[in-house]
């Protein structure tokens, strides 16, 4: 657990030092949302039916900013080799290496969301859901971005490679989570929306550090 803390821990510091990636995630969140309200226009009834969709939608995006980042720096200074050889196993680095991915990227999105919710004029039942949704999915994303960065390590400039691995495996999650926010927008029960993305988020728990682990070893043989 100290190592696995340890691993957390300098990656967090990492992703501060290398340009402040939630302030970046955050400020893309932000301006991406922002110019749907200005293209379609100020009407209320259309900014709340298309907010779900469009929260999500920039929120994933948002958080593929610094997906092929999460193993390339450790290959590129041999770091990656180090921790293949430490007695923590490789899938737990992984696990580590996810969640300050998860930390630094989709948490400030999760605070941030319930700001955006006021442009698109989302109504106070369907806020906290929101955050919810956003809270139990996004680790989904970061867990099968973990795999898509362990494939595309050593791929020079593979950040688009990894976006076209990623976002189909988290259409589930984007599908339950938007849906999650429309049922409580409406009145209806958004909480089968929001087992059905947790079930995601646990199925990329039980099968991501094991895929990508492998996928590192296979990269670095």
């Amino acid at each position: 657990m100290n190592a696995f803390a340890a691993i957390l821990a300098r990656d967090l510091r990492l992703s501060w030092r290398q340009g402040g990636a939630s302030l970046l995630t955050v400020g893309f969140f932000l301006v991406t949302a922002a110019l749907f309200p200005l293209g379609i226009g100020p009407e209320r009834d259309v900014l709340a039916r298309i907010a779900p969709g469009v929260m999500w939608v920039t929120a994933l995006l948002s958080a593929l900013l610094f997906l092929d980042r999460m193993f390339q720096a450790d290959a590129e200074d041999g770091t990656l080799d180090q921790l293949a050889l430490a007695p923590l196993p490789l899938e737990l680095t992984v696990l580590a290496k996810a969640g300050a991915h998860w930390l630094s990227a989709a948490l400030p999105l999760v605070i941030a969301s319930p700001a955006i919710a006021l442009l698109f004029d989302l109504g106070a039942a369907a806020v906290p859901v929101l955050a919810l949704s956003l809270a139990i999915g996004t680790p989904a994303l970061s867990l099968f971005g973990a795999v898509g960065a362990a494939l595309t390590v050593g791929v020079r400039r593979g950040g688009a490679l990894v976006s076209l691995l990623v976002l189909p495996l988290t259409v589930p999650a984007l599908i339950f989570g938007a849906g999650a926010v429309e049922a409580a927008s409406l009145g209806l029960d958004p909480q089968p929306h929001l087992l059905l993305q947790l079930g995601v988020s646990l199925f990329a728990l039980a099968l991501a550090p094991f895929a990508a682990a492998a996928g590192l070893r296979l990269a670095l043989d």
